[in-house]
């Protein structure tokens, strides 16, 4: 189902006849369920999940092979700091009530 969407779409050619004359679509790791995953992983580290689940999510055994394959993707640690920091000291305060004395 994915090749003959792609191929209607024009991402890739249209099928060929191949020696037993069933449709051959070009194949690639630019276009297809590759390319898919890798953008995939990339949005989710983007927004901060987990290395380790993320290669739970990408079936792979190793997390090693995770983090060497993704690791340019990840934020770097200053701005991980950055936003953490940004996330706890500019919180809206709550407003205190004349109720409580203050």
């Amino acid at each position: 189902m994915w090749k003959p969407a792609l191929s209607a779409v024009g991402v890739i050619p249209k099928p060929v006849k191949g020696k037993r004359g069933r449709k051959r679509y070009a194949t690639d790791r630019e276009s297809g369920m590759h390319a898919l995953r890798h953008f995939y992983a990339s949005v989710t580290l983007a927004d901060c999940v987990n290395i380790k689940e993320l290669g739970e999510y990408l079936g792979h055994h190793d997390p090693g092979f995770t983090l060497r394959t993704y690791a340019h993707m990840l934020l770097s640690s200053h701005e991980r700091a950055r936003r953490a920091i940004d996330a706890r000291m500019f919180r809206p305060r709550a407003v205190s009530g004349a109720s409580d004395g203050t």
